[in-house]
């Protein structure tokens, strides 16, 4: 069966190119030399991205491999100005990261609702003639034409937006803590890798708070080379401010286990993206239900001390309201206020990997975007360096409608 969670697209987008000027002479009855009367062209459509809470995946753009605006019209007689073209708004949940398909490199970020960014702009309509009449050039016969249309293929990635982020190894409790908490009812089995896509599930606390928490497949050691459903959903506890890393306390040897599985598991987020690992960290050992109390008190001893440490069982409710006393004190601690703070509106996104990210597409049968054919005198191709200017508002307007 077919998921309705879609987290990449990848589409072809191009903004319309500017109508041409008119070069048009006025002749009426009785005014031989009317003068020029050339209209202006008609501006082409933007392409828009705009941040929508009302969607939480990208699959109402799946089937949706190209989006053209429309081109402006041509200037008329009598100075009449052709249409402007129609631009076209791309709804995205927040969170979508948006991507160069060609280039891998990092184009834009919607992050709340209501935020607009102007992708592609369209091409200015032309002068007509009437614009360029002096008094020693009174009748000028040209025009200007319109500004070429600009085009690019675009990936577009969704990181979901969560307070806690879940990571562990396949059959670690993650979905079952995640539906003891909250109304959330992810798929749970006995088998490794039950859960395929992310899930969202919103934790209640005292006096009617709450935050949300994010579960994620499991990885496993060697991810990052592309074992197990490699780490590819790792992107959607990017944004978290905190990570719970999950260990079952159920083995023959658990002392040693939960250190390994730990250790094993923070080299994978090291290899996906160092940053994560200024997060603030809460270890649960897992399953805590099989073990006794000397067995509890003994372990604790040899666990990390660098972060706190909880024992839960999610089919007894063991331990899940200290857990959740646990993360709100973290979530709400100053450096966790500080550090959200410190990196608002300043999220370093790095360039992606294409060779490797159509492998992984390849594999997952992802479809290869047609693209249609246009005259290339109506195109301009953006590359790389007209990206740049994304923080100076050069290239991609951003409109902040909050």
């Amino acid at each position: 069966m077919e998921s309705n969670f879609v987290d990449y697209v990848r589409i072809v987008c191009r903004s319309g190119k500017g109508g041409r000027g008119s070069m048009h002479l006025r002749h009426v009855k009785y005014q031989p030399n009317g003068g020029p009367d050339g209209g202006d062209g008609g501006h082409g459509g933007d392409i828009i991205l705009r941040g929508n809470h009302n969607y939480w995946t990208l699959l109402h753009l799946k089937y949706q491999k190209h989006i053209f605006a429309e081109h402006g019209g041509n200037g008329g007689r009598d100075k009449c100005h052709g249409t402007d073209g129609k631009s076209v708004y791309i709804d995205v949940p927040c969170g979508t990261v948006v991507y160069n398909a060609e280039t891998g490199k990092y184009v834009c970020d919607i992050t709340y609702d209501g935020q607009e960014v102007v992708l592609l702009k369209g091409g200015r309509g032309g002068l007509g003639n009437y614009q360029f009449r002096t008094a020693t050039r009174q009748a000028p016969r040209f025009a200007q034409p319109g500004e070429p249309l600009q085009e690019m293929t675009i990936i577009m990635e969704l990181k979901l937006l969560a307070d806690v982020g879940l990571v562990g190894f396949p059959n670690a409790g993650k979905s079952t803590l995640l539906s003891a908490l909250s109304s959330a009812r992810p798929k749970i089995a006995n088998y490794p890798f039950t859960t395929l896509e992310p899930s969202l599930g919103i934790v209640s606390y005292h006096d009617s708070r709450s935050f949300v928490m994010a579960d994620i497949p499991g990885i496993i050691e060697g991810a990052s080379e592309g074992r197990g459903l490699g780490l590819r959903f790792l992107r959607h506890i990017e944004r978290n401010s905190l990570l719970l890393f999950m260990v079952p306390g159920d083995s023959d040897d658990a002392t040693h286990d939960i250190k390994r599985d730990y250790e094993v598991l923070l080299n994978e987020i090291r290899k996906f993206n160092p940053d994560m690992l200024d997060k603030h960290r809460v270890l649960a050992v897992t399953k805590s239900d099989l073990l006794d109390e000397e067995l509890i008190d003994m372990l604790r001893e040899t666990l990390p001390t660098d972060l706190p440490v909880v024992f839960i069982s999610s089919v007894s409710g063991y331990g899940l309201e200290e857990l959740k006393d646990v993360l709100w004190k973290e979530l709400n601690s100053e450096s966790n206020k500080l550090q959200d703070i410190t990196s608002e509106d300043v999220i370093v996104h790095r360039d992606k990997d294409m060779s490797r990210f159509l492998e992984e597409m390849h594999a997952e049968g992802a479809d290869e975007v047609e693209i249609l054919e246009v005259d290339d005198d109506d195109i301009v191709f953006v590359d790389d360096d007209e990206m740049d200017g994304i923080e100076e508002l050069d290239d991609y307007e951003i409109i902040d409608t909050k």
